[in-house]
């Protein structure tokens, strides 16, 4: 089934580099830059901090690796990290529509959790800063469970940035941007040696300072951020790096929870509420988050055949958030909660009051929480020949201790159930200014305890060359210690995975692989007592990579087959007598390609996805079918200097459903266009992004509301390179 809707909506395919992490400071139109950029990416795309933690060639990987280095987010005018996965197949990056409080991308219809250098970043929800672009070389996503390299961790595969990290060579830039609603942001960064070290020094400093407007009016947002680095080769084998990172963002939350009534479908009288109607207040609501980390890198080499590296990251984060929106039980607008609860419209008639009928009731909700984290990987890295056999040793230690605390105040319906009628507002003539006071979430306030998690994993793989044939076998155990100031739950885990590739001299390589993960299931089962069981999860992959031999490239093939158990969810089968039964199942195909002809380069992505909950129902907002296809073009002739980029992306229907309720978002398609031009050492461009401006929706859940896309957006950036 899903074959036939494969072939329905791939392209043909395509690929290529466009920079490797040096020249970024001197780029220039030369046929012999060009080459060394897409050689870099194309064949190595990885570094030993990145995704897989190795430098094995992506094509040589029994595995789905996809990586947007930061030239072609540029290219393609990615304001943030969801943004810059929009052309990766296999991924839905923007599920839940325009946000500010976080990125939010799923591959294989599942989370993808956020990683920074190989060492998880983010825990918990709404605790911290959004990653920013401008602090990375290169975005990579390993598609499928990854818990043999990482540990606990969703089945849907990681996402993972490389950081940006001093240079031999003296250089940086200065870079502008303006765009429509109101966006302004200047950045800088400059790397090189220390003065009088002799090249054994060297540092690197990033900051980035961001006023921006939002399609919705009443949001808005201020980012300032500072990332220094400084690398001390301490001799000829042994380098440290340590990175900084300091963030802080005050904002306002984009998600609206607008209901389904005036979006998906048409209000009563057959219109529809704007999809940029903000729900909540303006004096009342803010989404305030910092960050600061600090990230140390090692790598020494033993000998020829031996090296050891490692990464170790302390990071703290915090938020403010308050927010108020459209209250989530009865028919959502005022009248028919009224209609069905005389009671309440006693009370309004009592008040003389009457609603139209698109006013809301709101819930206003506070909330503090914060985030710490303590965290390393150790790693030795080995190669050696048993007889005819090579094999490149991997064996590790990883360790994290993460605290999160949440404490919060919901003030659920405003005070509607008891007759308080102040706090209600016309979603389609909005009128601001009415919020409890602060006394009131002062009384509802609850302080929880904070929750701690401990994970100690230890793993080795070996990926064996003979001849064409490359073979890769992986196991880790992990023991995790949950605790929740009122109970500690532990668990351990066994993670395997294995693959088999073979490479034919025609660039063609053909692999298949098998990978497990886990994931704690903190609770008691209500049934029978016992401690709910690890989320567990196997794939089977199969797939095709090619190389081309007559142009830089790489294009890949892959089917996959998902299957979770031990869910997290309680009860995950309707009317089942237990908790953690049944099984979620996973299907798809993804088809990628990568290529650069002359002087264009071509990136196509197609995919499609059978995924069920364990009561057979499609996993909510996702889309079966995906595609896209982005082409740049640099001339090397009498045009040098011009570049001009377009793309189209599709994103099919979603669904969201239960036993008595199914809703089905509609499929959009959207373009991004890129013009600008290069001399000397400036870099002039400008993007846009839905460049018709469509309306459309992301996804609508059966909770009853909807969540909007971007708008059309159009920056202009200048960049001065020195």
């Amino acid at each position: 089934m899903f074959e036939a809707r494969f072939g329905a909506v791939s392209a043909m395919a395509i690929m290529v580099g466009m920079s490797s992490f040096a020249p970024a400071w001197a780029q220039t139109a030369s046929s012999e830059d060009k080459e060394s950029r897409q050689e870099t990416v194309i064949v190595t795309g990885t570094t030993s901090f990145g995704a897989t933690k190795s430098d094995t060639p992506i094509v040589e990987t029994a595995r789905s690796l996809s990586i947007e280095t930061s030239n072609m987010i540029i290219d393609k005018g990615a304001l943030n990290l969801a943004q810059s996965l929009t052309y990766i197949s296999g991924v839905t990056a923007e599920p839940y529509g325009f946000s500010t409080r976080g990125d939010f991308p799923q591959s294989r219809g599942l989370e993808l959790p956020r990683y920074r250098d190989s060492i998880q970043e983010l825990f918990g929800s709404y605790n911290s800063t959004r990653t920013e672009l401008y602090t990375i070389e290169q975005v990579e996503v390993l598609k499928g469970p990854a818990s043999v390299l990482y540990g606990q961790g969703s089945p849907g595969g990681i996402v993972n940035y490389v950081s940006k990290t001093p240079h031999e060579d003296f250089g940086g830039e200065i870079a502008v941007e303006a765009g429509n609603f109101d966006h302004y942001q200047i950045a800088g960064d400059v790397t090189g040696p220390v003065s009088g070290t002799d090249g054994k020094l060297l540092y690197r400093m990033v900051a980035l300072y961001r006023d921006t407007g939002t399609q919705i009016d009443q949001v808005d947002e201020k980012t300032t951020v500072l990332m220094p680095s400084l690398s001390w080769q301490a001799t000829p084998d042994t380098k440290f790096t340590i990175i900084g990172l300091a963030q802080d963002t005050d904002s306002k939350a984009a998600a609206q929870f607008i209901p389904v009534e005036g979006t998906l479908f048409p209000l009563d009288d057959g219109t529809y509420l704007d999809y940029d109607v903000y729900a909540g207040e303006p004096n009342f609501d803010h989404y305030d988050t910092e960050s600061q980390q600090v990230t140390l890198l090692g790598e020494h080499r033993i000998n020829d055949n031996w090296s050891v590296e490692g990464t170790a990251l302390w990071r703290s984060g915090e938020a403010d958030y308050d927010q108020a929106w459209p209250i989530f039980f009865g028919g959502r607008y005022i009248n028919k909660i009224l209609a069905e609860n005389p009671a309440l419209q006693a009370a309004a008639d009592l008040q003389n009051l009457t609603f139209t009928d698109t006013t809301v009731a709101r819930t206003f909700y506070q909330a503090n929480n914060t985030f710490d984290q303590l965290a390393g990987d150790v790693r030795l890295r080995g190669s050696f020949m048993t007889g005819p056999l090579e094999h490149s040793i991997l064996a590790g230690v990883q360790y994290q201790d993460v605290e999160t605390d949440s404490d919060s105040a919901y003030y659920t319906d405003g005070g509607l159930l008891q007759g308080d009628f102040r706090y209600v507002l016309d979603l389609k003539n909005p009128v601001y200014g009415n919020y409890p006071d602060q006394s009131v979430f002062d009384a509802i306030y609850y302080d929880a305890d904070p929750s701690t998690v401990q994970d100690v994993g230890v793993y080795i793989s070996d990926q064996i060359s003979y001849d064409k044939w490359r073979f890769t076998l992986g196991v880790r155990s992990d023991n995790v210690e949950n605790d929740n100031g009122s109970s500690v739950q532990k668990d351990d885990a066994v993670s395997t995975s294995f693959g088999v590739l073979y490479r034919f001299d025609n660039g063609l390589a053909p692999y298949v692989s098998y990978a497990e993960s886990f994931e704690t299931v903190v609770g008691v089962d209500t049934f029978s007592g016992d401690q709910l069981k690890p989320q567990e999860a196997r794939q089977y992959e199969a797939g095709l990579k090619y190389e081309p031999t007559f142009v830089p490239g790489l294009i890949t093939l892959a089917y996959y087959d998902i299957e979770i158990s031990n869910l997290s969810n309680p009860n995950s089968i309707v009317g089942a007598n237990s908790q953690q039964e049944g099984i979620a199942k996973l299907k798809g195909i993804e088809f990628e390609g990568r290529v650069q002809l002359d002087d264009v380069y071509l990136q196509a992505a197609a995919s499609t996805i059978d995924a069920e909950d364990p009561n057979g129902y499609q996993l909510s907002a996702i889309p079966e079918e995906q595609a896209s296809l982005w082409a740049t073009w640099r001339p090397s002739n009498k045009w040098n200097g011009f570049k001009a980029g377009a793309g189209i992306r599709y994103v099919g229907s979603t669904v969201s459903e239960t036993t008595t309720l199914r809703y089905e978002t509609p499929s959009y398609t959207l373009g991004d266009l890129m013009v600008g031009y290069e001399w000397d050492q400036w870099d002039f461009a400008v993007n846009a992004r839905n460049v018709t401006d469509e309306e459309y929706l992301t996804g609508c859940l059966t909770r009853g509301d909807c969540f909007p896309g971007l708008r059309r957006t159009v920056v202009a950036s200048l960049r001065y390179k020195f």
